[in-house]
């Protein structure tokens, strides 16, 4: 009997519900979700147990049965032989997990995260037995729940554990919408690869997928990889792409910048068709002091206490030649701001690798209230846009929110669309596009804020642009007459020092 995804849905909540109160809601995700795998892998190990019996009755041995499974519950370890245990029901869960991931090396190792199951005061036995209890009332084997059911359930609990968890969310959920877009204009073909160096819980690796499938074409040759420091983000994006019946990917956990985990046979950093992330903005300790010889730095090392660039020029480092493209969510200080991440941007722009520039509507993640933007780069350029900068003000296309605003589908439509064409598409000024030349970037001194070239629509980001904008300007003017005061007190033998001259 199969259940709705309204249902599941409800179930999925009651499960999570059953720990509120002694444990943080922030920390729901710890344990739901590697109960919510192990229920399932369970359930459908007993279903394919039960295919096999039927199918080959009393001649059914262990080699028979072993090809029917896809992955291998030792003898002890399934839900219903775990969860009926009495004492230090917590330290069973654990041992169960470990064995499941000692029998699975090559796929499951890792998987389940590394939760203090047997911490009572972390999570009590009666919170464990609620949480049991509520996933006892739902069977997640093929028979009642499918992948895609299975898949938009992990999704919502996603994104309800994010609305629970308020600005922590930033560090494993990207809102979808922001997610459905940018993967709309990387377009993942079949038989291509797809990276995300900093990718949280899976969901825009997930999302090529679903692209895919919704479009017609065979996902099931698309290949993806993804790199995630917090060991908790990484387990869950493991568990989303199982969830979601993908099987060819490769997750690893660590340090992006300073140990990038995929790498070439030469110790290159490995190249892929799609590069695609939401990473932190504007990391202080993100490992500065490894990259004055890091080949990664093709413009220049970033701000010590700034790693935004240092995400863009792993990014476009990552991309393979010809069919490379990047899609980044970064912070619109990215555009304008001066010293070494000037020089970075320049030169980006005079390789010719930057393609689009898209400002998004205010308040849409949980991480962070000010603006951010989409920087698109692509290793070739179509013809028509080869030194040129393609930018789009995306600002207006939201609808409002209590906490967040949001995009419709049809605003990520619109701006997709104004991407593959170049211009606003229901010509109401609410994707405004321009194509820009080189020169007038030039002109501009490679400032790359919007509000530069085209006009702004959202009052609010309007007001952020302009005043971006008198800043930048009063900065440079004050810059290039401190600069000419120093040189003439220099000519007059006069000693610098006492000014306090600051270093720009």
């Amino acid at each position: 009997m199969t259940i709705t995804q309204q249902e599941l849905e409800s179930r999925l909540w009651d499960a999570a519900n059953a720990l509120r109160g002694p444990v943080d809601p922030a920390d729901f995700k710890t344990y739901v979700f590697p109960m919510l795998f192990w229920k399932w892998i369970s359930d459908t190990w007993v279903y394919e147990h039960d295919a096999a019996f039927d199918e080959y009755g009393d001649d059914l041995d262990e080699e028979i049965e072993a090809d029917f499974h896809r992955f291998e519950l030792p003898e002890g370890t399934l839900w219903s032989e775990v969860t009926e245990k009495v004492t230090n029901l917590g330290a069973e869960i654990a041992k169960a997990f470990q064995r499941i991931e000692m029998a699975n090396p090559r796929s499951l190792a890792g998987v389940f995260g590394d939760a203090s199951w047997g911490n009572k005061e972390r999570i009590p036995e009666s919170a464990l037995l609620g949480l049991i209890q509520a996933f006892n009332k739902i069977r997640l084997d093929p028979s009642t729940v499918s992948h895609d059911l299975l898949g938009a359930g992990y999704e919502y609990l996603l994104k309800n554990f994010a609305d629970e968890s308020g600005k922590k969310a930033g560090e494993f959920f990207t809102p979808r919408e922001v997610v459905n877009l940018l993967v709309g204009i990387l377009q993942p073909e079949p038989g291509e690869s797809v990276y995300d160096p900093s990718c949280g819980s899976g969901g825009m690796l997930v999302a090529t997928i679903n692209q895919l499938r919704e479009s017609g074409k065979d996902h099931r040759t698309l290949r993806v990889y993804g790199q995630e420091i917090n060991l908790t983000t990484a387990s869950i994006a493991r568990m989303n792409l199982f969830l979601h019946e993908i099987e060819d990917f490769d997750i690893k956990r660590g340090d992006t910048l300073r140990a990038p985990a995929f790498k070439d046979t030469t110790g290159a950093v490995r190249q892929f068709d799609a590069v695609i992330a939401n990473p932190p903005f504007s990391l202080v300790d993100w490992g500065a002091d490894r990259w004055t010889s890091d080949p990664r730095a093709i413009c220049g090392v970033p701000p010590t206490k700034n790693g935004d660039y240092a995400f863009v020029q792993h990014m476009v480092s990552s991309m393979k030649p010809g069919s490379g493209r990047v899609g980044v969510v970064m912070p619109h200080g990215v555009l304008f701001r001066g010293g070494a991440e000037a020089k970075i941007r320049q030169g980006l722009v005079e390789k010719d690798l930057l393609e689009a520039v898209i400002g998004l509507p205010p308040k849409l993640f949980y991480s962070t209230d000010i603006p951010a933007c989409l920087l698109i780069f692509r290793d070739q350029k179509q013809a028509g846009r080869k030194e040129h900068v393609l930018f789009i003000d995306g600002s207006a296309r939201f609808e409002n929110g209590k906490k967040q605003n949001r995009m419709s589908e049809k605003d990520v439509r619109i701006l997709i669309e104004a991407y593959q064409t170049g211009n606003d598409p229901d010509g109401k000024g609410g994707a405004n596009a321009r194509l820009v030349p080189f020169e007038e970037i030039e002109q501009n001194g490679f400032d790359l804020n919007i509000g530069r070239y085209i006009k702004v629509a959202a009052e609010e980001t309007a007001d952020l642009g302009t005043a971006l904008i008198e800043y930048a300007d009063a900065r440079q003017k004050r810059i290039e007459a401190e600069a000419f005061m120093f040189q003439r007190l220099a000519a007059a033998d006069i000693d610098l020092s006492m000014f306090g001259a600051c270093d720009e």
